[in-house]
């Protein structure tokens, strides 16, 4: 029987931040695809994504209540902590990378993609954090930005709706999958 609220489970689990990870992805899926909506000539309105980003990042980060109401029970071990970190960290500089490189062309379609594939990326470091569902997710998000590199012809409209819907459809996933006791429950 599914567990849907908070630490309802008397053993501890491998990965206890899931559901919390699925509010975010959720959340940030509707982010990018409202951003890609009503992104004008930026394509992915930066204005709408940095308010929505705060936004789900207070909600999902500094909210005692959320955390403690969909954290399951058990910790992070250190590695998962660490991972977390590098994990964090490592979103900036491949975004800079990606598509920060285009920032002085003014090819707002390359930096979102860009960006976006940085993101996907960046999601192999919490594999060991929220289980192998976060490879498939990597692999997703990281394939659909090259799609959009290749095939200039199809609108980022595209790129940027899509990738939200693939974030919101694995943050439900992780949110409604976890079944609280089973020790690997990602998998």
């Amino acid at each position: 029987m599914k567990q849907f609220g908070g630490n309802n489970c008397n053993q501890t689990v491998k990965y206890p931040l899931v559901r919390v990870a699925g509010v975010w992805l959720t959340l940030i899926g509707f982010v990018v695809a409202l951003a890609t909506l009503v992104g004008g000539r930026f394509e992915l309105n930066p204005f709408v994504f940095m308010a929505g980003y705060g936004i789900s990042l207070y909600i999902t980060e500094f909210n005692p209540y959320l955390k403690r109401k969909y954290t399951l029970k058990g910790e992070l071990n250190s590695q998962q902590r660490k991972m977390a970190k590098y994990g964090d960290i490592s979103l900036f500089p491949l975004m800079f990378v990606m598509g920060g490189s285009f920032i002085p062309s003014g090819d707002w379609r390359m930096v979102w993609l860009g960006t976006l594939m940085a993101t996907g990326i960046h999601f192999l470091l919490f594999i060991s954090i929220h289980g192998r569902v976060m490879l498939y997710l990597s692999v997703l998000c990281t394939i659909l930005p090259i799609v959009g590199m290749v095939f200039v012809d199809i609108p980022f409209l595209f790129f940027g709706i899509l990738d939200g819907a693939v974030k919101i459809i694995f943050g439900l996933y992780l949110f409604f999958r976890s079944k609280g006791c089973l020790e690997d429950n990602t998998q």
